[in-house]
């Protein structure tokens, strides 16, 4: 029987990539603003070649902002941004800006870095730009080093940035593990919804959900289904007999053969009691019968016990294609019809009949 919940998963992932998106966009229009009014600011003091790196850097920003609008790729935009902040905090730290306040830009980058990538690659990036840092800081002569910084600069810088980078190491973290307890928690709460907690398989409302997407796949391309409602014989006198747990017990055996009986791409409910409903999709009404037939036999084969006493198990279906109905209710009230019909009949059979291969040496509807 299918699985759901990585479709519910992915669907969490994609509305927080999107979120992430949003804000990117946000932070891309705020670093615009940043640095085309401080590149102003350092124009107008005189500082020409700064400005001018400043502006440049705001177009780079810039063109992420269009290239991610023309191809909503999430992934170029994130890396494309944190290529042009890396770029820029290298620039800053190397030309020390204004007043040898660059460095200081630094900060913004580890929040920035963790939340945009995971632990261990926000971490590798980090470490890397502290290399670079410890280059710059020691190395004043290099060529593309145009800053000097004292001693006690240095160290407070990095001690601070450390101090910060471990706390947003840890805050994501934190943050990591409560996302995935609350995924766990959605997908416990999906699975409950829509699972019959006794047997395991799907219950009424999932069922009717199911219903309605395949009704709905039929109407857009013809694509045939058909249903069959089963019911346990007698399965009062099972539970007045050997009590409710060896009743369960019986429930759960039988959702076990069913699993077993049908294929992947069919889908058995648990539809109330002792009443079970099973979706054959892309199913002709003979090849219902022949499953349906197949499960009673395998049914009545089985032995079911309740400790050592023999517990006598048979089912009555009633199967029905959507070829003979018109609607999803004319659907259910046939196959309903049907399985009276096959209880009338004596049980332990299915409606409309099926000859065995005793009887013709293949499967036929009678």
């Amino acid at each position: 029987m299918p699985n759901h919940t990585d479709n519910g998963s992915r669907s969490a992932g994609d509305s927080e990539e999107a979120q992430v998106s949003r804000l990117l966009t946000w932070l891309s229009v705020m670093a615009i603003v940043f640095l085309v009014g401080i590149g102003s600011k350092a124009w107008y003091a005189g500082h020409s070649t700064h400005s001018y790196t400043l502006w440049s850097f705001a177009v780079l920003v810039g063109l992420n902002m269009l290239y991610f609008a023309a191809t909503t790729n999430r992934a170029a935009q994130k890396g494309g941004l944190l290529v042009v902040v890396g770029l820029l905090f290298t620039y800053l730290i190397a030309s020390g800006g204004e007043s040898n306040t660059g460095p200081l830009w630094f900060y913004v980058f580890p929040p920035l870095l963790f939340y945009l990538t995971n632990l261990k690659a926000g971490t590798a990036m980090l470490l890397f730009c502290f290399l670079l840092a410890v280059i710059v800081f020691q190395f004043p002569e290099l060529p593309f080093v145009t800053a000097e910084y004292s001693m006690d600069f240095k160290i407070r810088f990095f001690a601070t940035l450390i101090f910060e980078s471990i706390f947003c190491f840890v805050l994501e973290a934190g943050r990591l593990r409560a996302r995935g307890r609350l995924i766990e928690l959605a997908q416990n709460h999906e699975y409950a919804a829509r699972t019959d907690e006794l047997t395991g398989l799907s219950n009424r409302r999932d069922m009717l959900n199911r219903l309605a997407g395949e009704f709905s796949r039929y109407q857009r391309s013809g694509h045939h289904f058909s249903i069959a409602l089963i019911d346990l014989d007698l399965f009062k006198t099972i539970n007045d007999r050997f009590g409710h747990d060896a009743g369960d017990d019986v429930l759960r055996r039988f959702s076990d053969l069913i699993k077993n009986v049908i294929r992947q791409t069919d889908i058995a409910a648990r539809w109330g009691g002792e009443e079970f409903l099973v979706l054959l999709p892309d199913t002709s009404l003979l090849q219902a019968l022949t499953l349906a037939e197949r499960l009673r036999a395998e049914v009545a084969d089985t032995r079911f016990e309740s400790g050592k006493s023999h517990i006598p198990v048979t089912i009555s279906a009633g199967v029905c294609s959507i070829a003979n109905a018109n609607t999803l209710d004319d659907l259910l009230k046939q196959a309903d019809i049907n399985l009276y019909s096959a209880k009338e009949a004596g049980r332990n059979q299915i409606a409309p009949r099926v000859r065995s291969r005793e009887q013709k040496g293949a499967w036929s509807a009678t």
